[in-house]
């Protein structure tokens, strides 16, 4: 294997719980809720999936399943898909749903999972190309910059800069091309099977890791390097 590309979300990171993002909100604005209150909140939001990167929501209403489907193709699209869900959710103040979607974009709602340091660095000392291929509505590459990762990604492919999201296979062929990879050998290392999966038809190989928690989940991306030998 010459290549190996990674998610983001999910997969090389996770993004805090919804607990603590609306907690740091109110925080930040001055706003305050009873505790009661403030943990039903944050457990309508969940339900709602209205944090980007954590739960999926637990059903998306009918007004905004047209703008679901496409959500990653743009940033417009995905800030107002996002916030559609957590405006069902009642806050002190409307303006609270833009500060959580602001809130989510920044490098400190979000932690690298313990082994993607190593993998990453593993990958870079032997000469194995990298890219990050992400449904996404926003630039993460500050993220990765924040937490000292960036300097072992060699390619950046998100979907809302290209206007085509996972599993569509041409964003996966902007990666490989991007890193001069020929994508039969090229790894494919993401947590969803129906949008990274999308590779398998590029004739990437595809390894999958679970959506966990940060402290749950200290090694899953460690078998990465044996795959890429």
């Amino acid at each position: 294997m010459t290549a190996v590309l990674f998610d983001f979300s999910g997969t090389l990171f996770r993004v805090e719980s919804t607990e603590s993002w609306l907690r740091t909100v109110l925080a930040e604005t001055g706003y305050t809720l009873p505790e009661p209150e403030l943990q039903a909140r944050a457990r309508d939001l969940e339900t709602a999936g209205a944090l980007p990167g954590g739960a999926t929501p637990v059903e998306v209403p009918a007004d905004l399943a047209g703008l679901w489907a496409v959500r990653d193709k743009s940033a417009e699209l995905h800030r107002t898909a996002y916030t559609g869900l957590s405006r069902r959710v009642p806050l002190p103040d409307p303006g609270l749903h833009d500060a959580l979607y602001e809130r989510h974009k920044t490098p400190a709602a979000w932690a690298p999972y313990p082994d993607a340091e190593e993998v990453l660095r593993t990958l870079r000392e032997r000469g194995i190309g990298v890219g990050v291929v992400s449904n996404i509505g926003w630039d993460l590459r500050p993220v990765f910059r924040e937490h000292g990762l960036d300097r072992y990604v060699d390619a950046y492919v998100l979907s809302y800069e290209h206007g085509v999201q996972k599993p569509d296979p041409r964003l996966f062929s902007v990666a490989c091309a991007a890193l001069g990879a020929d994508p039969r050998e090229t790894v494919m290392v993401g947590d969803s099977k129906e949008a990274d999966g999308g590779a398998a038809a590029l004739g990437c190989r595809v390894h999958f890791v679970d959506h966990l928690p940060v402290t749950d989940r200290p090694d899953a991306l460690l078998p990465v390097l044996d795959l890429v030998g």
